[in-house]
C-alpha cells in the first residue's frame, strides 16, 4: 500500500501541484477541503497529468481550519502532513485578524492534530515574507520579517503562523520542515489560480498604462512543489526553513519579457511615477498597500534549497512565460 500524506488546502493553486508531485511519486494523497463538492474540480485538474492507477491514489476529506472536526479522522493511517493552506489576497482586509486568526490556529490545529495522531512528519508552505525584514543585504533562512514592524496584514499571518508551526514541533516533537516560496509563477493546473498569476493575468490584459516599480523574489510553483515532495523524503531536512526563490524581478521587467513574448498585444512596460502612485494611493487600498515596497529590490539565497535539496530552479523568465502561456491557451485574458 502506497505511503499516505494529509494534504491541506489541496485546492490551491500550489497545493494541487504538490498533489501531482506525490501521486506521481507513488503515495497516496489525502486532500483537505471546506466543501466536499470541490473534489471533482481537484481531480479534473489533475487528471490530464496522472494514469487511472495514480489518480485512484487521490481522496478527500471535509476539514476547515477554523474548527476541530475532522481532523482527527483525517490524521488516520497518514505518514506526513503537508499543511498549505493559507489565505493569499490581493487586497489587505480592513481587519488584520481576519487573515491572522485562521492562518496562525489553523496552523496550530493542524500540527496538534498530527501530533495527536503519532504523526512525526510535517512540512509547512509559508512564504518570504516571513524572511523580509528591510534590512540590506542577502537575506537567508536566518532572517525573519517583525510582524510589529507595520507590515501587511498577510506577511503578518505568515510569520505569525510559522512561528506557531516552530513552537508546536518544538513541543511536540515533531519533525517539521518549512517551505518559504517567493511570488509564484509558473503554469496552473486549472483556471483556480493563485493572486501571482492574476498579477501576470493583469499585465497581459494591459489595461494599465503604466506598471509599479515593484520587484518579487519569484519561483516556478513547479519548483515550490517538488521541495516540498522532497523534504518529505530527506529527513535530514526537519528542523530547518528552505527558502523556494529563483531570482526577483520587477514588474516593469515583467511587462518587457511578456511583450517579447506576445508583440502582437498591447502590454505596458514605462514605469508608473511614485508621485503617481501616491495620489491614486489616497483613494486605492491595493495601491496603497504597495508604497512602502516601490523601488526595493530583494536579495533573497537559495543557497540552502541548491545544497541540501539539490535544486535547480527554473528561472523565473521562462517560468513568467509558462504563465502566460497557460493564461493565453484557456483565453484566460
Amino acid at each position: 500500500m502506497a505511503d499516505l500524506i494529509l494534504l491541506t488546502g489541496v485546492s490551491g493553486f500550489i497545493a494541487k501541484h504538490v498533489a501531482l508531485k506525490f501521486l506521481s511519486a507513488g503515495y497516496g494523497v489525502r486532500g483537505t477541503l471546506r466543501r466536499l463538492d470541490r473534489a471533482e474540480e481537484v481531480r479534473a485538474a489533475l487528471r490530464p497529468d496522472l494514469d487511472a492507477e495514480a489518480l485512484a491514489r487521490l481522496s478527500f476529506v471535509v476539514c476547515d481550519l477554523e474548527r476541530d472536526a475532522g481532523w482527527d479522522a483525517a490524521m488516520a493511517g497518514v505518514v506526513a502532513v503537508v499543511h498549505t493552506a493559507s489565505p493569499f489576497p490581493i487586497v489587505q482586509p480592513k481587519d488584520a485578524q481576519d487573515l491572522i486568526r485562521p492562518a496562525v490556529e489553523g496552523t496550530r490545529r493542524v500540527l496538534l492534530a498530527a501530533a495527536k495522531a503519532g504523526v512525526a512528519r510535517v512540512v509547512l508552505t509559508s512564504s518570504t515574507v516571513a524572511v523580509m525584514n528591510g534590512r540590506d543585504g542577502v537575506l537567508d533562512e536566518g532572517d525573519w520579517c517583525d510582524p510589529n514592524s507595520g507590515v501587511s496584514a498577510y506577511a503578518q499571518s505568515k510569520v505569525l503562523a510559522e512561528r506557531a508551526a516552530w513552537e508546536v514541533a518544538a513541543q511536540s516533537g515533531l519533525a517539521l520542515t518549512v517551505i518559504n516560496p517567493g511570488f509564484v509563477l509558473g503554469p496552473p493546473l486549472d483556471a483556480n489560480f493563485g493572486s501571482s498569476v492574476g498579477v501576470v493575468r493583469r499585465i497581459l490584459r494591459g489595461r494599465d498604462p503604466m506598471l509599479p516599480d515593484l520587484s518579487f523574489a519569484c519561483v516556478d510553483v513547479r519548483d515550490v512543489a517538488e521541495m516540498h515532495l522532497r523534504a518529505v523524503q530527506r529527513p535530514e531536512t526537519a528542523g530547518k526553513r528552505y527558502l523556494a526563490v529563483a531570482g526577483a524581478m520587477a514588474m516593469p521587467e515583467m511587462g518587457r519579457v511578456l511583450q517579447g513574448a506576445y508583440p502582437a498585444r498591447r502590454i505596458p512596460t514605462r514605469v508608473a511615477p511614485k508621485v503617481l502612485l501616491r495620489m491614486l494611493g489616497l483613494f486605492d487600498r491595493q495601491i496603497r498597500a504597495i508604497l512602502p515596497e516601490l523601488g526595493k529590490r530583494p536579495v533573497v539565497s537559495n543557497a540552502r534549497a541548491r545544497g541540501e535539496m539539490a535544486m535547480e530552479f527554473v528561472a523565473v523568465a521562462e517560468a513568467l512565460r509558462a504563465s502566460a502561456a497557460w493564461l493565453v491557451a484557456n483565453k484566460a485574458v
